[in-house]
């Protein structure tokens, strides 16, 4: 039996034995995304933490998402197999620095984006995803203005796609996503001319405006399953081709590079996961303070439709 095999196997009893659930995001490694109870995205999986009735959730993402749901299910056991898998996107703003800027802009209305830590979020009003994050602005009334933190091209995307002239962005971004350039996009235009080019809102404003089709994570695999295309350009994290490859037998898709690759996200290793359960260790708590804070602008984004 080979290694992936025994490991899974042994998860699979240990995941019972502890009532647990195991959650993956889909920039995550294919074999993590296979021994999953569910794979999505931001959003998704915020959702699936805050709902389900395990004892113990195994976040197979980065710290902010296993923070999330450590928010939204205090009484559970929240572990993130790899203890160092964070976010350098989340740490380009922290909650210092977040209070200093609301100094400057009474009555701004604070959007962050999930991919921040539970400090920020607590300092937020209302959390928000790439799938989710047009809805969010569009329930604010439009004459208060937004400080939209920490993505500038999700906030860039917003601004355009909600025409809110009043939306200010912090100026942090995807070191993954931010290293696709539109040349790359051109080179694979030129290759595949027949394919539909899906981005991601967190890539630059230029490669966005060169996509047929923007959306998140889940919304580029709902696109592609229900699209009569068969040829697709993926401007994101390369985890994301294993669902696309798996749910759509027949299509076929194409890195825009191979370039994008998130190593927080491939951090995660079977073996992690399997002495995560062994040891139920590491585990991610937040501060009881911070917690009922953050908490609210979480459920003000999952109430919003």
């Amino acid at each position: 039996m080979d290694k992936i095999k025994r490991l899974s196997e042994e998860i699979n009893l240990l995941r019972e034995q502890k009532k647990a659930i195991i959650l993956s995001h889909v920039y995550e490694r294919p074999e993590i995304q296979e021994i999953a109870d569910f794979v999505g995205d931001s959003l998704e999986l915020s959702r699936r933490a805050a709902e389900t009735d395990a004892e113990v959730i195994v976040f197979c993402g980065v710290h902010f998402m296993a923070e999330s749901a450590a928010i939204l299910s205090p009484e559970k056991i929240v572990l993130l197999p790899e203890k160092n898998a964070g976010c350098p996107m989340a740490d380009m703003v922290d909650a210092d620095s977040l209070r200093a800027r609301k100094e400057q802009m009474p009555g701004a209305v604070v959007v962050c984006y999930v991919n921040t830590s539970a400090e920020v979020k607590a300092e937020s009003d209302i959390a928000c995803t790439s799938a989710n994050a047009v809805r969010v602005v569009e329930s604010i009334p439009p004459d208060r203005p937004i400080l939209f933190i920490p993505d500038k091209n999700l906030g860039h995307y917003v601004a355009q796609k909600t025409g809110r002239k009043n939306l200010t962005a912090w100026q942090g971004f995807c070191n993954t996503h931010d290293k696709l350039i539109r040349t790359d996009v051109l080179k694979a235009r030129e290759e595949y001319p027949q394919a539909v080019i899906m981005a991601h809102p967190e890539c630059r404003p230029d490669v966005v405006d060169m996509a047929d089709v923007v959306a998140s994570t889940a919304g580029m695999i709902k696109f592609a399953g229900e699209s009569g295309e068969r040829e697709f350009i993926i401007c994101t994290e390369l985890g994301i081709l294993h669902q696309f490859e798996k749910r759509n037998p027949g299509k076929k898709f194409y890195p825009a590079s191979n370039r994008l690759v998130c190593p927080n996200m491939k951090a995660t290793t079977l073996d992690k996961v399997h002495q995560a359960l062994v040891s139920l260790e590491p585990r991610v708590t937040v501060p009881e303070d911070i917690r009922v804070k953050a908490l609210k602008s979480l459920e003000r984004m999952l109430a919003v439709k």
